[in-house]
């Protein structure tokens, strides 16, 4: 990232809304800008799905399992619309194939896709695809639900409502498999309410 460049764009934005950029308290807002955006956007350069192929290991039969599901994985990230932050939950299955992940990699595999300016359905079919292909899992299954700052604090201002995506790759792309995994999934969150 080009903090310079980004640290001038940001001066420039705050002259053009009407502020001075050398004002006591905007001085350093330029910096700090610039700092949050190399934490925001660090999956940039960062590819998803090798992070995925390192974390596996092979699998013997007996370990496979019929379904691995992670829930509620914290993420935030920046719509590339309005670039404001969104922030929400992934849960994540799987249909183990010759391969099994360790569960904290599913966790930095959403993070590095999310760490990008996205479009939510754009970022759960990323980790799908990243999980799939780091994996060769039999099926992959992500549900998305996130609370949206460009509908949260603008326009229609609905603070309280969140969008909810999912993204699914083979068996779980299908009926049956797609209802197994979301069922493991509520299951959780209704145990937890």
């Amino acid at each position: 990232m080009d903090r310079a460049r980004v640290e001038a764009a940001v001066r420039e934005l705050l002259a053009g809304i009407g502020e001075d950029p050398d004002r006591p308290g905007l001085v350093r807002t330029p910096q700090r800008v610039a700092e949050a955006y190399a934490e925001f956007f660090a999956g940039l350069d960062v590819d998803a799905a090798e992070l995925a192929r390192e974390g596996t290991v092979p699998a013997d039969d007996g370990e496979r399992g019929a379904l691995v599901v992670v829930r509620d994985i914290r993420f935030r990230s920046v719509c590339e619309h309005h670039l404001l932050p969104f922030t929400g939950t992934a849960h994540l299955a799987y249909a183990p194939g010759e391969r099994l992940i360790g569960l904290g990699t599913l966790a930095r595999v959403v993070e590095a896709v999310a760490s990008r300016p996205q479009l939510q359905e754009r970022l759960g079919e990323q980790v799908v695809a990243a999980v799939q292909d780091g994996l060769a899992a039999r099926g992959v299954l992500v549900v998305l639900d996130a609370r949206h700052q460009c509908v949260t604090t603008r326009g229609e201002r609905q603070d309280a409502s969140t969008t909810v995506t999912v993204a699914a790759s083979g068996t779980l792309a299908e009926a049956a498999g797609r209802a197994e995994a979301v069922a493991l999934i509520t299951a959780g969150s209704a145990a937890d309410a």
